[in-house]
């Protein structure tokens, strides 16, 4: 009987690991004075810290994109006030000072032809810097984009409490 012949070991591929993510919630609201108003008194009683937040409206609703201190908390407390919601994961970046900073972020995501869906600031700042949050097309290409050309990247654990 013929022994097999040995066969080489399957190539294994490195999976890379997740790079540091921020959650970020859209809320669907209905387009009423004073609806953006409860939902900010809504994270107030229970102790929620709304750290980014951008508003995006149509003649009906209100798409209400923010990212916040407590983002477990934050869902239960959706999911308990039945309120329409996604989340999604943004990558953070802060911003370098001076005024040719966002010109090069947006230099680098082009040039690794990462395509931009939509970028926003945050309400606080870290390490006396801006940060931005942006949604893109590849969020593992623009972390590593971003950290190859020496851009801080921050995950949820440096902006929660």
């Amino acid at each position: 009987m013929a022994t097999p012949t040995p066969q080489p070991p399957s190539p294994k591929t490195a999976k890379a690991k997740p790079g540091p993510l921020v959650r970020q919630f859209s809320v669907f609201l209905e387009n009423k004075c004073g609806r953006l108003l409860d939902l900010s008194r809504l994270f107030e009683q229970t102790n929620i810290h709304i750290l980014a937040l951008s508003v995006v409206d149509t003649s009906d609703s209100a798409v209400i994109r923010l990212i916040v201190d407590d983002p477990e908390k934050a869902a239960e407390l959706f999911h308990t006030h039945q309120m329409a919601f996604s989340d999604t994961s943004v990558v953070v970046v802060e911003l370098p000072h001076g005024p040719e900073g966002l010109t090069s972020m947006l230099k680098t995501l082009m040039q690794a032809e990462i395509n931009i869906f939509y970028v926003y600031g945050f309400l606080m700042r870290l390490h006396d810097r801006p940060l931005l949050a942006f949604h893109v097309e590849d969020t593992e290409l623009a972390i590593d984009v971003f950290k190859q050309n020496g851009f801080t990247i921050l995950g949820q654990a440096d902006i929660s409490r």
